[in-house]
Parts: C-alpha cells; sequence; structure tokens
C-alpha cells in the first residue's frame, strides 16, 4: 500500500487542477494553494490533442467538454504569402477513430472552469485561493502533506527547492494573442480547422472558439529581444509595429487582419532548459515549472495534463517517495524530450525562407493526409503508463 495520502500543490492552472483530480481518482487529497485571489484564466484558445484529451475522458470530463469544445474536421498548414493550402491532417471523427479520443479546441477559461468544477464537487480535493508561496517551507506550513507538488508555472517559486532546476529562457519568439468574431472574420479563416499560416520567420495560427463565437488568432515571430514577462501585456506602438513588420510581405488579407486585432495581447515565449525535477526526497515540479515549451507543437497543456496523470500513478503505487518522484521524473523527461524535439523541428519547417520554404512546400504536397496523421501516432496515441 502506497504510503502517501496527502499532497500539497502549489499552483490551480491546468497542472494543478488536473494533478488534483487525478490524484483522487486514486485515494490521494490534496490541497491546492493558489496565490490569486480568484481564478480567472488569461489568453485565449487552447488545443486539446488526443493524448490529452484522453486523460480528461478518463477523469469523467467529457460531457462537460463537449458542451464547450469544437472538434475540427482538419489541421491544415497554408502559406501565409498566398493563402494556398499546403498539407493537411484528418481531425475530426477520424482523430476519434485513429487515436481513440477526440481533438477539440476551446477557450482556456472554458477548460478552467470545467476542471475547476470538478475539483469543487470532489470531497478529496481542497482549494485555498488568495495564498502566497515563495518556498517549499511556505507550502508545507500552510499545507502540510506527504509529497509537495509545485504547478506554479514558467516562472515558478519553487523551482528553487528543487537543486539543478534550471531558470526559463527567453526562446528568441514573441506571441500574439486577439480575438475575431466570427460575424468580422474574413473569408480566408475556416472555421471547421485549425489552420497554421507558414512564413519566413514567422507563423499565424487560426482556430473557432464556438463558445465565444470567435476565432482565436495567435501570431508568432521571431524577435531578439523580449518585451516584459507576463501574459496581460498589451503592446504598445512600437511593438505592434513590429508585429506588422514581421508579417510584411504576407498575403494583404493577412495584413489587413492584424492592425484591426482588437486589444491583442503579447507575451514573449520562454521554455525551461533540460534540469532536475525532484529535489529527491518529497518535492516534484509538473507542467510549466518542470519544462515549459514553446507552442511549435500546441504541446504545452497537453505535457502538464499527462504530467499529472502519471504522476498520480506513481505516487498511487509507491512504496518509497523519492524513487517514485524519480521513476515518474525519467519517464516525463524522455516523453518530454522528444516533444520538445517536434517542437523545434516545426519551428524550423514553419519559419522556413527562401529554398528551404520552397523544399518544404514541395515535400508537403507529396504527402497523403492519412501519411500525415501516421507520423503523429508516438504523439497523439499516448497513454499514462501505470
Amino acid at each position: 500500500m502506497s504510503p502517501i495520502r496527502t499532497t500539497t500543490i502549489v499552483g490551480a492552472g491546468i497542472a494543478g487542477l488536473t494533478a488534483a483530480l487525478a490524484l483522487a481518482r486514486r485515494g490521494i487529497a490534496s490541497h491546492i494553494l493558489e496565490q490569486a485571489p480568484a481564478l480567472e484564466e488569461v489568453g485565449a484558445g487552447l488545443q486539446l490533442s488526443p493524448n490529452a484529451s484522453r486523460i480528461l475522458v478518463d477523469l469523467g470530463l467529457l460531457d462537460a467538454l463537449s458542451t464547450r469544445w469544437t472538434e475540427p474536421t482538419h489541421i491544415g498548414l497554408s502559406s501565409g504569402i498566398s493563402l494556398s493550402p499546403l498539407a493537411s491532417v484528418p481531425a475530426g471523427k477520424a482523430a476519434r477513430s485513429r487515436w481513440g479520443a477526440p481533438y477539440g479546441v476551446l477557450h482556456r477559461a472554458s477548460l478552467q472552469t470545467v476542471l475547476l468544477d470538478a475539483v469543487r464537487s470532489e470531497p478529496l480535493c481542497k482549494l485555498t485561493t488568495g495564498t502566497r508561496i515563495e518556498s517549499a517551507a511556505d507550502a508545507l506550513a500552510a499545507a502540510p502533506a506527504d509529497v509537495l507538488v509545485a504547478a506554479d508555472g514558467v516562472w515558478s517559486r519553487l523551482r528553487h527547492a528543487v537543486p539543478g532546476a534550471l531558470p526559463a529562457r527567453y526562446s528568441g519568439n514573441v506571441a500574439w494573442r486577439f480575438l475575431v468574431p466570427f460575424a468580422a472574420a474574413p473569408p480566408f479563416l475556416d472555421s471547421r480547422a485549425v489552420t497554421a499560416f507558414l512564413g519566413p520567420q514567422a507563423h499565424l495560427i487560426a482556430y473557432p472558439l464556438t463558445e465565444i463565437g470567435a476565432f482565436n488568432i495567435v501570431a508568432i515571430h521571431a524577435q531578439s529581444d523580449a518585451p516584459p514577462i507576463g501574459w496581460l501585456r498589451r503592446g504598445d506602438a512600437v511593438t505592434r509595429g513590429r508585429m506588422l513588420e514581421a508579417f510584411a510581405g504576407w498575403h494583404d488579407d493577412i495584413r489587413r487582419l492584424l492592425p484591426d486585432a482588437q486589444d491583442p495581447l503579447v507575451w514573449p515565449l520562454f521554455g525551461c532548459p533540460d534540469g532536475a525535477w525532484t529535489d529527491g526526497r518529497k518535492t516534484v515540479l509538473i507542467g510549466d515549472a518542470a519544462h515549459a515549451m514553446t507552442p511549435f507543437a500546441a504541446q504545452g497543456a497537453a505535457m502538464a495534463i499527462e504530467d499529472a496523470a502519471l504522476l498520480a500513478a506513481r505516487l498511487a503505487a509507491a512504496t518509497d517517495i523519492p524513487e517514485a518522484l524519480r521513476r515518474f521524473e525519467k519517464t516525463r523527461r524522455e516523453r518530454v524530450a522528444r516533444v520538445r524535439s517536434r517542437g523545434a523541428f516545426n519551428r524550423f519547417a514553419y519559419h522556413a525562407r527562401g529554398p528551404v520554404a520552397l523544399a518544404r512546400n514541395l515535400v508537403l504536397s507529396l504527402r497523403r493526409p492519412e501519411g500525415l496523421a501516421a507520423d503523429l501516432d508516438w504523439l497523439y496515441s499516448y497513454r499514462t503508463p501505470e
């Protein structure tokens, strides 16, 4: 029988809430400590690929999610210069059939609400807001437990509690998020699909958020110097000018879309280099606190959800806490490394220019949708090891 009965989780984001639910399903209680006085998810849209949605389905959340998300028919790649389609990966019913779980897109606030409602209805979960935690000692003084789970994000304060953990560093790219109401959307935005428009040193992702009646737009471009850290930054005239310059050679329809963006939010993309995730005793990092990654594979939230499921499995089966945490880290490190590699490849391919971009387009034009889907089997068919 596992010696672990209680956990303290710092951070009530996607990683922390999912971890609490996954632990509860295995009989382990959690006390979640969140510094915000109220939970308000920032950002806009979120892609839940089958490797993540499978876990949420197993937690009993499918009905709640299905009323909020959209299951796109396909994931498309198009030229940002001409708007011409380059490739397509079947999703929708094909995703459920091939990968055994849905591919959904929804507002981040919608997922936050679903997770929060489930946590509040779970007797083994307790949530305390308005509690600022600066150290492991603070966390365990506020909520003593067998294991401390740091799920406090890319700028984690608890990372320093793990010897060998490394701070986040700027990736050289910034992202802009904004919404385009369906009623005002230009015809090139496809309400059935997730579409990535590719161009030199930049790309733009668009997909529908049916529950709010708008497209989520994320425009990412290279920028050598980072804007101030934060999520709720509204770019000034200079910063917006640099965005428009990054997309200057793109199709007119996209260039017209960007200046008209209402209240766009800009944030620097940070990632965590490989470092330790556990102190070897009772503290473990998960989600962005452990391995924040840039969104080039759309797997940041998915990796946090996978972390939560595996950590619950390891702790429920544990006979020795340090060994369970080491096993968790080893297994997840291998998986995250492969996902990072895919993201690095996508970044190179999406932002290619000149002859490399021409070669990319030629190769994509020769690939059948089923072949492109097969390339993602290792990623989307993932199941949590026991």
